[in-house]
């Protein structure tokens, strides 16, 4: 049986990712892993080649378990994330209910519903998009559900996105005989990972891409060194 685009493992993946996390999240969970599995390799390689392949083989499941690890605490903050942006959410539409004074309800939603949208909005505009805003949460049904299924599928994203990013590290290591080799070569890999998705954001921010590129790469060196410096 041939397999279609829609039925292809990797395409799959790709949409369960971008179906439960934006492409601001997406990133920032790239570069996270990038930037951990990068400080692993360089604070801890120069020490660990010196034993030769036992050091490799120490220095991978290094990386690998600490990305795993911030991989699970990751998912499990953004599923904490998620309850507390559900609880106010809740909170504002029984308040809103609550308030006898309209004015005082739309004072509520201009502070709290989207006031970066509002923004772009003449006065007008802003009044009528609140007063509609008042009359949905005036009837709505806040759902009390603390964790939802798309939740923990964020979550599960979250993590994935976090391990795989530290899998490229890996295949020098694989490729390479001498250590040391392997040890650069990933390391340049990985540099080459953090600009590509620095690019990407550039993309996403509309921004130049190469500029947003080489300062994501320079962010990042920055945060590995600062990590080195403090023991990370």
């Amino acid at each position: 049986m041939h397999t279609t685009a829609a039925t292809h493992p990797t395409v799959t993946r790709q949409r369960f990712v971008h179906r439960y996390l934006d492409p601001a999240s997406r990133l920032g969970e790239i570069l996270f892993g990038l930037i951990m599995v990068l400080t692993i390799t360089l604070a801890a390689g120069v020490t660990l080649m010196k034993e030769g392949r036992a050091g490799v083989r120490e220095l991978l499941a290094a990386a690998i378990g600490c990305n795993i690890a911030w991989g699970i605490i990751d998912a499990v903050m953004y599923l904490m994330n998620c309850m507390t942006v559900r609880a106010g959410k809740i909170r504002l539409v029984e308040t809103v209910q609550r308030t006898p004074d309209s004015q005082a309800a739309l004072k509520l939603i201009e502070e709290e519903v989207e006031p970066e949208l509002q923004e772009f909005l003449d006065p007008q505009e802003a009044r009528a998009f609140s007063e509609s805003m008042l009359r949905h949460l005036g009837r709505a049904r806040a759902n009390k559900t603390i964790i939802t299924k798309d939740d923990v599928y964020g979550a599960v994203a979250c993590f994935w996105l976090v391990f795989v990013s530290c899998l490229p590290a890996t295949i020098p290591f694989l490729i390479f005989s001498q250590p040391v080799t392997a040890l650069r070569v990933s390391n340049l890999l990985l540099i080459c990972l953090l600009f590509l998705a620095g690019k990407k954001w550039g993309h996403y921010a509309g921004v130049n891409g190469w500029a947003a590129g080489t300062v994501m790469v320079t962010i990042g060196l920055v945060l590995v060194a600062i990590a080195i410096a403090l023991g990370g």
